[in-house]
């Protein structure tokens, strides 16, 4: 590279012998042009040629070099001076991605032949050529024959599921068996309860009076030893249980989503379907001499005294409840009454709102004195005659629901750390919250007493259990 400068200083002369440059001239304006601007000029030339020179040798070992005129050489050049690549991988995407969208909108070829793996596939490909359509439509046929299996083997398992929490554990079954015969054999198991003497207790208000309704004799045995144990005052203590034959039904497997026939399921289960559920509602007939009491689901344990709960006002209301709404869990701490209800029937969607804040049963404090004022019976009869009309559709099956509507303006919402729900829902559940809880609540399916139970929430139900018991012992009712 060569620069000649001209006498008048007018003009400056770059030339070069590559050939790619044969000539540059600048003029200068002599009267509007310094030394020091001149200089700075050609040093900035100095480095900036080079760096042509070297992406010009590039251009010609990439075969570009057939330009013949700067305007193609500066569109072969341009790109890279400003850090541009090539999009050739970018067109191969987009062809791709038309491809893809092709083959979703159409059907796939019948008797499509899938291989086993995605190892064969690439093998397949190999050796059979398959072009980017065939390769599509087989990696979607893959794709959905593994959401089929993915779904039915989610169905298989809710079923069984369904039918673990539904069925009697062995243990279970046989110490009904045993002390159906002790009660049969043993003229001392037979005696009046309670005796005579404590008669008077049963309708005495000074008494804190727990109802707890269970077909499980193993599981009210908990919460009758964990409340005892967990009371200041265990003297003044009085239960009341209702008992009756469990009744079944049977699930809907139509086209549906794993959730909502997990949800089905639940509500289908004898559990849920029990008169025991449907005679909560006939409390205040069934204690008439009582005007305030504890309602206790068998599948709860008492971890705190709840004589404190005799002194919540209630201020008028009728139900004492822990509020569903205000949780961020999917399962346990987030209904509403869309959860529960069919909104596009007109009966519910007149008379309810989605976004009312439903409430749990399993701990309830029921002023019966005030619930003896109101109409909840007469309603709640009232809408499962229009729900049997409407042939079961206008809300999930189970009691909640229509007693959701029938305590409608009833219910006083109580702190939630007097009752946890959740522990047969979640494996997740938060251990450090079950301690605190006053009341801790296995709904959902995985009872702690089934093999389905979560091994780490177990242990707060098993250490109320009695394992020196003989009938539990001889039952092989084994402790977790």
């Amino acid at each position: 590279m060569q620069l000649h400068f001209s006498p008048s200083m007018r003009s400056i002369t770059i030339s070069c012998s590559n050939g790619f440059i044969g000539l540059m001239k600048i003029k200068v304006a002599a009267r509007h042009i310094s030394y020091r601007t001149l200089f700075h000029t050609i040093l900035i030339l100095a480095f900036l040629l080079p760096f042509v020179f070297i992406l010009t040798a590039v251009v010609t070992l990439e075969g570009v070099n057939k330009c013949s005129s700067f305007d193609c050489l500066g569109r072969r050049l341009g790109p890279r001076f400003l850090g541009r690549v090539d999009d050739s991988g970018q067109r191969l995407v987009r062809d791709f991605y038309k491809i893809l969208n092709q083959v979703n909108a159409e059907e796939i070829p019948h008797g499509l032949k899938l291989p086993a793996s995605f190892s064969q596939l690439v093998s397949d490909m190999k050796n059979n050529q398959y072009d980017a359509r065939t390769f599509a439509f087989m990696l979607r046929a893959m794709m959905e024959k593994s959401e089929w299996e993915i779904r039915e083997s989610k169905f298989s398992e809710l079923m069984n599921k369904h039918f673990a929490a539904s069925s009697i554990p062995k243990g279970i079954h046989c110490l009904s068996l045993r002390l159906t015969d002790e009660y049969s054999s043993n003229a001392h198991a037979r005696k009046q309860l309670p005796p005579p003497e404590l008669l008077p207790l049963l309708s005495n208000k000074s008494y804190h009076h727990f109802i707890l309704s269970t077909d499980n004799i193993l599981a009210a045995s908990v919460v009758v030893a964990s409340t005892v144990q967990s009371s200041q005052k265990p003297e003044k203590i009085v239960f009341h249980v209702i008992t009756d034959k469990k009744t079944y039904a049977g699930a809907n497997l139509s086209d549906t989503t794993p959730r909502t026939f997990a949800s089905k399921l639940q509500a289908r289960s004898p559990k849920y379907i029990s008169l025991l559920n449907h005679l909560r509602i006939y409390i205040p007939e069934l204690f008439p001499n009582l005007d305030k009491v504890v309602f206790l689901d068998d599948d709860v344990v008492i971890q705190h005294d709840l004589s404190p709960l005799w002194e919540i006002d209630l201020e008028g209301k009728v139900n004492g409840a822990v509020e569903t709404c205000k949780g961020e869990d999917e399962w346990v701490m987030s209904k509403h009454f869309r959860n529960y209800f069919n909104f596009s029937h007109p009966l519910i969607s007149k008379n309810l709102d989605p976004d009312e804040c439903a409430w749990a049963y399993g701990m309830n404090i029921f002023d019966l004195s005030a619930w003896r004022k109101t109409n909840i019976r007469e309603k709640y009869h009232s809408w499962l005659r229009e729900n049997l009309k409407s042939n079961l559709t206008m809300w999930k099956l189970g009691t909640l629901p229509p007693a959701l509507i029938a305590f409608k303006g009833h219910v006083h919402p109580i702190d939630p750390s007097w009752h946890m729900l959740g522990l047969g829902y979640q494996n997740n559940t938060n251990i450090e919250s079950v301690k605190k809880a006053a009341v801790i609540h296995y709904n959902g399916q995985s009872k702690p007493w089934l093999q389905i139970g979560f091994e780490h929430l177990r242990p707060f139900w098993t250490k109320y259990v009695n394992y020196t018991n003989d009938f539990i012992r001889n039952c092989h009712i084994l402790e977790s």
